[in-house]
């Protein structure tokens, strides 16, 4: 066996030429990747690192180091405590009901539906239009002289202060929704699409419903398109801030004060300090979950091999 190896192998100046061809390659790439690398580690990785010394430190310039001083005094205020249970809450409340709401969509436009060009059409355009000229339009609906209520007092029905009560959660989760939902759609539509469909005429020959169809192939083979979905609607609930800021401004309704504002106060207060920490803190359970979910899914691949 290995004296016809040998016979076949390629010769020594081949096997150099290709070394030589490869190290030449791995160059030019790392030259095209040098900009981008370069870039955002200037933006990104040592701003990062710089905060993170930060949140040690008892000042920015010329302070001492203070250990875990500054976590223990961020986790016994009330308001980081208040938005950081108002943060989770609304990850957990608002991808579950992301994830089956884009999945109903893109199931329906998967089928041949009479309005299936319009339904496309909406739900591409919350990610082309500007957040900050279409939040305008939602404030004139849930303000207090707004649309909305002008409608339920045609019907009788007292008029709420949307903003200044509990229900600026669900204003919150419906901005999320709608500017969100059609990315999560496009993965989905692009995830059904990959399905063979000998799968599905296989399964109604031998007796299988709708559901377990749905159970047995499309949720299947759907797997890692929905951990991408879900890791990247986690990521999106902990940008909510933006709409939010723009709909209530800095100190909103306490059950819709996230951490965004809560480091935004402090960044305004130049409290460096507790700034950098609950940045630290934030950036630690977001890649203990995203990582959480890649073990997971591994897990998951394994058992389904």
């Amino acid at each position: 066996m290995k004296k016809w190896f040998f016979l076949f192998a390629p010769p020594d100046w081949a096997r150099r030429a290709w070394t030589r061809r490869k190290s030449r390659d791995a160059a030019a790439a790392w030259l095209f990747l040098a900009p981008s690398a370069a870039g955002f580690a200037l933006f990104y990785l040592i701003p990062f690192a710089m905060g993170v010394m930060y949140s040690f430190r008892s000042g920015a310039s010329g302070g001492r180091f203070a250990g875990l001083a500054n976590y223990r005094e961020l986790l016994a205020s009330d308001s980081f405590r208040k938005a950081a249970s108002n943060t989770f809450y609304f990850s957990a409340a608002s991808v579950p009901f992301m994830l089956a709401l884009s999945l109903g969509l893109a199931l329906l436009l998967n089928r041949q539906i009479y309005f299936r060009k319009w339904l496309r059409a909406s739900y591409v355009l919350p990610l082309v239009v500007p957040v900050a000229s279409v939040l305008v339009i939602w404030q004139l609906i849930f303000d207090w002289n707004g649309a909305l209520n002008y409608a339920l007092s045609r019907f009788g029905i007292d008029r709420v202060d949307w903003m200044k009560t509990e229900a600026a959660r669900y204003v919150v989760l419906a901005v999320y929704l709608w500017k969100n939902v059609g990315y999560n759609v496009i993965l989905f539509l692009a995830g059904l699409q990959q399905i063979p469909r000998d799968y599905y005429e296989t399964a109604q020959i031998e007796g299988a419903g709708r559901f377990r169809q749905f159970y047995g192939i499309t949720l299947v083979y759907l797997t890692s398109t929905t951990f991408f979905v879900v890791i990247m609607s986690i990521l999106n609930s902990f940008k909510v801030f933006r709409e939010t800021y723009l709909l209530a401004g800095d100190y909103p309704h306490d059950s819709i004060y996230m951490l965004q504002h809560y480091m935004n106060n402090m960044f305004a207060s130049l409290d460096i300090q507790k700034l950098t920490a609950a940045a630290v803190l934030m950036v630690g359970v977001i890649m203990a979950i995203v990582l959480g979910l890649f073990g997971l899914e591994r897990r998951y691949r394994q058992f389904m091999e």
